[in-house]
């Protein structure tokens, strides 16, 4: 086995990662090279838990501006994450990877619900765990349940993926070019510099808990891989400077 740095993570993947190049939907092709890279990384000895977003399928805030009802709009937002958290699952156990979906919600029929207990289990007997449906609550985002999982589960780090984005910067690098990157911030750092890494309620519990976030791009080759053997890619936030 290669030597890593971290021997459990848990990865946060957007609704743009399932999307690729498009604004909606799933892109098999992308979703398969993503999988391929956790499959590698599980066969590193890496236990490997994810959540799922959905905004590649249905976007809560837009709706709720539509006039939907916010707390429907969100409901609605969760049964999208758990579209994504199938269709990971039957890729990566395409790839030959055991892999789990716990919900927060009750959809017995086509996953289970989350029980903390048994998603550590999993993770013991070397099988992936993909959690859907956020925390189970409105108001809540998919960034809150992957900040909570993670804790949760006792993962060493939070896996944040960004589309063609490869770390944190203090302006939208796509918009404007020169846009500062920052290789290593905290997390006090960047809640009062107000940057979009994530809300503020899930960067707010990793700095309580002392969770060390590493926002890097997906889609860059090898780029998780070389994140778990503790290359230097990306941006790193931690509780204090000199936090490895």
């Amino acid at each position: 086995m290669a030597t890593t740095k971290y021997k459990r993570v848990l990865l946060k993947l957007s609704g743009e990662a399932f999307s690729g190049d498009s604004d909606f939907g799933i892109d098999i092709p992308t979703l398969r090279r993503a999988a391929i890279q956790i499959k590698n990384v599980m066969e590193m000895g890496v236990n490997v838990a994810i959540v799922v977003g959905g905004g590649n399928i249905w976007r809560g805030a837009q709706a709720e501006k539509d006039g939907i009802d916010r707390v429907t709009a969100d409901y609605a937002g969760m049964l999208a994450t758990v579209i994504n958290a199938l269709a990971l699952q039957d890729i990566l156990e395409r790839e030959g990877v055991t892999t789990r979906t716990q919900t927060a919600i009750d959809i017995q029929q086509v996953a289970e619900p989350y029980i903390r207990r048994r998603a550590i289990r999993h993770l013991e007997k070397d099988r992936l765990v993909i959690f859907a449906a956020g925390t189970g609550n409105p108001y809540m985002t998919t960034d809150t349940a992957a900040a909570l999982r993670a804790i949760e589960i006792e993962a060493e780090v939070l896996l944040m993926t960004k589309n063609e984005v490869d770390g944190i910067y203090s302006e939208d690098p796509n918009i404007n070019p020169k846009a500062k990157k920052f290789d290593r911030l905290t997390h006090l750092e960047a809640l009062n510099l107000r940057l979009d890494v994530m809300d503020a309620t899930a960067l707010s519990l990793c700095l309580e808990n002392k969770l060390p976030i590493i926002v890097f791009d997906l889609q860059e080759e090898n780029s998780l891989e070389r994140v778990i053997k503790g290359e230097s890619i990306g941006t790193i936030v931690t509780s204090e400077k000199e936090d490895v």
